[in-house]
């Protein structure tokens, strides 16, 4: 028996662009890289770009809470209700940006949380390393979304930098979303300094 092999495909030919079936539902995956050389995420369901005004969530790659359950924040569960209302919606997407630690990165993120050991706040720990609040930029977001023609949304979010981020580069924010989801006495307090001090419109009583 003569077996038969594919002849070799160029990368560069092949979109990355991909079914993804989930525990949440069917999505499809879409990657774009930045001039950093980071890749993003654009995580959608079908008839997303021909919805006028989709439901949209950024999200920030936390690896503690999306891959490893943390309660220091509520990553993990944003996400995951983000991907539940998307399917429930049938028209909308999730933008994944490699933007860990508010953008500090991951090994920074995890000496502030050594800080946040020992009494710091979310905001004073990376303060107290000589790194910004908040080093996260919407650029790529934006023109993620302009890839696949969508210029106008409705945003799940309680902070409003993202919505001014995406306004600032020419995204319509139609409505902000509330986005409120895995409260417990762990992350009571980084809730409550995200509230007090960074602006996010919380409400966790």
């Amino acid at each position: 028996m003569t077996i038969q092999f594919r002849k070799p495909l160029d990368p560069k030919d092949i979109d990355s662009d991909a079914h993804l079936p989930t525990e949440s539902g069917n999505f499809r995956i879409s990657i774009t890289s930045d001039n950093q050389g980071f890749e993003h995420s654009l995580v959608y369901v079908e008839g997303f770009s021909n919805s006028t005004n989709p439901l949209v969530r950024i999200h920030s790659e936390c690896l503690t809470g999306d891959a490893f359950g943390s309660l220091k924040c509520d990553c993990g569960p944003q996400l995951k209700k983000s991907m539940e209302l998307i399917q429930q919606e049938g028209a909308g997407a999730i933008i994944y940006l490699r933007q860990e630690g508010r953008g500090i990165g991951l090994e920074a993120k995890i000496q502030a949380y050594a800080l946040q050991d020992l009494g710091y706040d979310t905001l004073d720990a990376n303060l107290a390393l000589g790194l910004p609040a908040d080093a996260r930029d919407y650029k790529i977001a934006a023109e993620m979304l302009k890839k696949k023609g969508v210029t106008k949304v409705r945003l799940m979010t309680n902070n409003p930098l993202k919505v001014e981020g995406l306004r600032n580069n020419g995204i319509e924010v139609s409505d902000r979303v509330t986005h409120i989801s895995g409260i417990c006495a762990s992350n009571r307090n980084y809730l409550k300094t995200k509230r007090a001090r960074m602006g996010h419109l919380l409400d966790i009583e």
